[in-house]
């Protein structure tokens, strides 16, 4: 008697991806192979799997296809409105657990740690978001909190909400965080006097700026690091 990968009638259909995972397991498929489980099948002349394949070329990555739209992947033909929601919820649910992994009162002893914890939530956004970690006087995060959210050139932040929050928080310490839809990690002019102005004000209230970190998808700048601080 022959192996038993040959009973799901030889594997046609790209190896039926469903079968595939049941027998060989979930690391055993490739993002399209699991996308293609999502979709459940393709068009007349595509299987679920090659037309997986061609949105994941299309988008470049799963970073990337993970900010299209509903409107943008219906563009694929076989892809209609139900598939497009489907793909763009399991792609948040990936998001949001990466968001998860980052255990609440992580210590934070370098910028990286920081990027880590905020790279989920802000790092492929398409809008510019105002974060800030709130610390204890171990470096632990108590809570981190959106501060202002903006269009793709940037956010106003409200000065006096960052130490309201510190305060009711009971944090010593604060990281500032943002995100740069453009992928650019250059500091801006705005960039730097929010910080200087965030600065004073926790000089004052004895709540200290530890950091201040521009993320990008992949990337990330730390004002200390660079030593503008």
């Amino acid at each position: 008697m022959e192996g038993s990968h040959f009973a799901i009638k030889n594997w046609s259909e790209d190896d039926k991806p469903r079968e595939k995972l049941m027998l060989k397991g979930k690391d055993a498929l490739s993002d399209a192979e699991l996308m293609a489980i999502l979709i459940g099948s393709g068009s007349r002349n595509e299987s679920a799997v090659a037309l997986s394949q061609r949105i994941l070329a299309n988008a470049g990555n799963l970073n990337s296809l993970g900010k299209v739209s509903i409107s943008q992947l219906m563009q694929f033909k076989g892809i209609g409105e139900a598939k497009a929601i489907t793909i763009i919820a399991a792609l948040e649910l990936g998001r949001r657990r990466r968001a998860e992994d980052t255990v609440e009162l992580s210590k934070i002893i370098s910028s990286k740690n920081a990027f880590e914890i905020m790279q989920p939530i802000i790092g492929e956004l398409s809008h510019e978001e105002f974060w800030v970690l709130f610390l204890n006087n171990s470096n632990k995060v108590i809570s981190k909190s959106q501060l202002s959210k903006g269009g793709i050139a940037g956010t106003v932040v409200d000065i006096r909400l960052v130490f309201k929050l510190a305060l009711e928080n009971g944090a010593t310490g604060l990281i500032l965080c943002h995100n740069h839809p453009s992928g650019n990690l250059k500091p801006s002019d705005a960039d730097k006097q929010i910080t200087k102005k965030i600065k004073t004000a926790g000089e004052i209230l004895d709540v200290k700026i530890l950091d201040h970190l521009i993320i990008t998808e992949t990337k990330y700048y730390s004002f200390v690091d660079e030593g503008i601080f």
